[in-house]
């Protein structure tokens, strides 16, 4: 019993004597304690890194080949290579299946139907796309979405703006469960209308929920609600942009075996070789590495010995992962992106550097309209924070952009002297979207992370699904290594004894 008392009191003293210490942390360049209400309560987070959201794999980045790296067959020359940085990112280990789109219009249906039920309707995803004149394909217009046999089957039939409208809700039930987990919101599933669940309306102000307990507010000594500097919250979920999306397709992470910034073999596919069959010795020899269209009506091959396994799409964890462990980044389905389309892209920003770090075309700069007190305005019906598109007079005088529109930066706009006539000599037009991979429809060209399509940002296919994206803020190599410039261990003793 008294060796007891005196280990508790030993651990008493050990937690006081940490709490101490770290209340004494004080600013480097000021000489102000943190986090102490006595000096002004300034704090500072001993923050462990972005966490990894649901169903995410960190995507370290670096530098690669973006284009094609194959023949052109298509003699589209639509992808020119060149040389880009992507930073790092997360990325979908799988497509986003049949049972994860209906959740989320299982959500959609129960907060908003009663009052705009055209929410519930707009997200809806097109089984019609099954149908053809001259097949019978018609039992998938009512099974494949809605048949649990098809669960775990990627959704298909999703527009871009579908996707998009998904990636946004996803965020924002991730970040809920996030702060019901740590206890500081009570879970509501009565959310209706516009109170519900939104990230930019809590960090805001104008969302309160059910409050179980807040964070410590050093500035007040009480308790408040979690604020965007908190690092609780997780980055926005959205589609990936195209250079993310090969850049992780392609996977060059696998090559670089010497760890000395030297790749051994270039890839035409997710994999090494040049063959869609897996090469290696084994149990898995000559099986195909993806689920596609091998030859003329051959979606599967012969019975007895399938080729691919699958007649339509196969399950969203089918295949060997990628160097990265995603999941069918060929064949399957194709896969929407966030970049609007454009042939000339790499050409006419062959002399922007700015455009070699995280490639994208597609931005239309917004920021959140406010009150006269620079506060947001109140939420609109749904529940959400109001943007605005940037005006082009307000950003005039900048250096580093000067409209709020660039999605034809350089390739359609004035400048450029180049004209999409959309619907008499082209299909290109601002809403055209980039869709990558191979499908089990494609042939094994379209299999080559470098090959691109486009399609109407409205429109869907019964080849075309997604997968989710998520920022990585911090540290490109994870939450072990910090990042910057750092010496090997070995010359550690030595730096410190030279510079002392």
């Amino acid at each position: 019993m008294k060796q007891l008392l005196k280990v508790s009191a030993f651990a008493i003293i050990a937690l006081f004597l940490f709490d101490s210490c770290k209340k004494k942390e004080s600013s480097a360049t000021t000489g102000w304690k943190y986090n102490d209400t006595e000096w002004g309560g300034f704090e500072k987070l001993e923050y462990q890194g972005q966490a990894t959201g649901p169903n995410l794999v960190l995507i370290e980045g670096g530098t690669f080949t973006m284009g094609v790296v194959d023949q052109d067959v298509m003699y589209t020359y639509n992808n020119i290579p060149r040389r880009v940085t992507v930073s790092s990112f997360y990325m979908d280990e799988t497509e986003v299946a049949n049972i994860d789109y209906r959740e989320y219009l299982w959500w959609v249906d129960r907060v908003f139907s009663e009052s705009y039920p055209e929410v519930w309707l707009n997200a809806l995803p097109d089984t019609l796309v099954w149908r053809e004149e001259l097949a019978f394909n018609e039992p998938f217009v009512e099974t494949y979405f809605r048949h649990p046999a098809y669960d775990d089957y990627p959704v298909v039939g999703v527009n871009w703006l579908q996707a998009n409208d998904y990636c946004k809700w996803r965020t924002d039930r991730v970040n809920e469960m996030i702060l019901i987990e740590k206890k500081i919101l009570n879970a509501n599933a009565e959310q209706k209308d516009e109170d519900n669940f939104n990230t930019e309306s809590y960090l805001v102000g104008q969302y309160e929920g059910s409050m179980n307990k807040g964070v410590p507010d050093w500035r007040t000594g009480g308790e408040r609600s979690v604020r965007f500097e908190d690092g609780i919250v997780l980055p926005a979920y959205r589609l990936p942009t195209e250079a993310e999306w090969e850049y992780a397709a392609v996977a060059l992470k696998g090559n670089n075996v010497s760890k000395d910034e030297r790749v051994t073999d270039r890839r035409l596919y997710p994999w090494d070789g040049t063959t869609m069959r897996y090469a290696r010795r084994g149990k898995f020899q000559g099986m195909m590495m993806a689920n596609f269209k091998r030859g003329r009506g051959d979606y599967m091959g012969m019975a007895g010995k399938l080729n691919d396994n699958a007649h339509i799409t196969a399950p969203v964890r089918s295949n060997m992962p990628n160097d990265y462990g995603l999941f069918n980044m060929a064949g399957n389905v194709s896969e929407w992106v966030l970049d609007i389309y454009r042939p000339l892209t790499s050409v006419a920003l062959e002399d922007v550097d700015n455009h070699e770090l995280n490639p994208y075309r597609g931005n239309i700069f917004e920021h959140k309209v406010l009150d006269e007190e620079g506060r947001p305005v109140e939420k609109d019906s749904l529940g959400r924070i109001r943007y605005e598109q940037v005006k082009d007079e307000d950003v005039a005088e900048r250096l580093n952009y000067k409209r709020g529109n660039v999605v034809d930066y350089l390739d359609g706009d004035k400048e450029s002297e180049v004209f999409y006539n959309y619907g008499v000599s082209t299909l290109v037009s601002d809403k055209a979207r980039v869709y990558k991979g191979g499908s089990w429809a494609d042939r094994a060209y379209y299999l080559s992370p470098g090959a691109r399509r486009f399609l109407d940002e409205d429109r869907s296919d019964r080849t075309i699904g997604f997968r989710c994206s998520m920022t990585r803020v911090g540290g490109p190599q994870g939450n072990q290594k910090k990042g910057g410039n750092h010496f090997p261990k070995r010359y550690k003793k030595k730096v410190k004894r030279k510079y002392k």
